[in-house]
């Protein structure tokens, strides 16, 4: 081969938009820390760090009395049944507002549809938790329906955006045979949507129980609600064993998820 026909490769044209959108970036960073005023270096101080070291300390020994330990484990209970169920209201939700978002039933019913998905998912849970207190009072019930609100927000958009993907023709084909399109969506676009419509609620159980455990620090019942009792009363060694208990509540949550996942991709593959 003639060396003289080899031709190196062109170098890279330099993106002047990318540098200019690193350099805003990176202003932006130092702006903030400097309006801030972050004081980072008083944290390592030798003052601080032994305050921080007594306060940590006093959360051990944890308190495992089995009077305690059955309370805790009443908790534990209460937030995963919070979870699932806000979860399970969620995914219902939005599988229904999933149809009009994506676009199912017209341009019109789908900006209606995707403008509640993103009103519901744009208040955090916390704040969909502190409205459900004041409207449904002190409880689990108030978690389930603030997780429910903003999950069927990022369910139903999620579950549209799938239904987007979805080939189209063997539900038309089946339209065109004379079945209806409740039956043509059922038998055509249903089953090849549904496992990722599964996993995605997998998902967002596994987030869900990490919510509910906080979401009883504005009276959404649960772990959350007993961590935040004892750590108001200064009772460190009971904290400590709901933080336990928290920690072995979501990491289970997640094994099961992960393996619940694993097994739906399995099955469909």
């Amino acid at each position: 081969m003639n060396a003289s026909k080899l031709r190196l490769p062109a170098r890279p044209r330099s993106c002047l938009r990318c540098r200019a959108v690193l350099l805003a970036v990176l202003a932006l960073i130092v702006a903030s820390f400097a309006y801030l005023g972050l004081g980072f270096g008083a944290l390592f101080t030798a003052e601080s760090l032994g305050y921080m070291g007594k306060f940590i300390a006093e959360f051990f020994p944890p308190d495992l009395s089995p009077e305690f330990l059955r309370k805790v484990g009443y908790g534990a209970l209460q937030t995963l049944a919070v979870s699932a169920l806000g979860t399970l209201l969620a995914a219902v939700a939005g599988a229904v507002l999933a149809l009009p978002a994506s676009g199912r039933a017209g341009a019109a019913a789908r900006q209606v549809a995707r403008f509640v998905l993103n009103f519901l998912r744009s208040v955090p849970e916390l704040v969909w938790a502190a409205v459900m207190v004041l409207a449904a009072g002190i409880g689990p019930f108030a978690g389930v329906l603030a997780l429910a609100l903003h999950t069927t927000g990022v369910l139903g958009r999620l579950f549209g955006e799938t239904l987007e993907n979805v080939p189209r023709e063997p539900e038309d084909s089946l339209t065109l045979s004379g079945a209806g399109p409740v039956a043509a969506f059922s038998y055509a676009s249903l089953p090849i949507a549904l496992p990722q419509w599964v996993a995605y609620t997998l998902y967002r159980w596994e987030m869900n129980i990490r919510m509910a455990a906080v979401l009883g620090f504005v009276g959404g019942g649960g772990l959350g609600q007993l961590l935040y009792f004892h750590l108001s009363i200064f009772q460190q060694h009971q904290a400590m064993t709901v933080l336990i208990a928290m920690f072995v509540l979501v990491t289970a949550v997640d094994l099961a998820s992960g393996w619940l996942r694993r097994g739906l991709g399995s099955t469909y593959d």
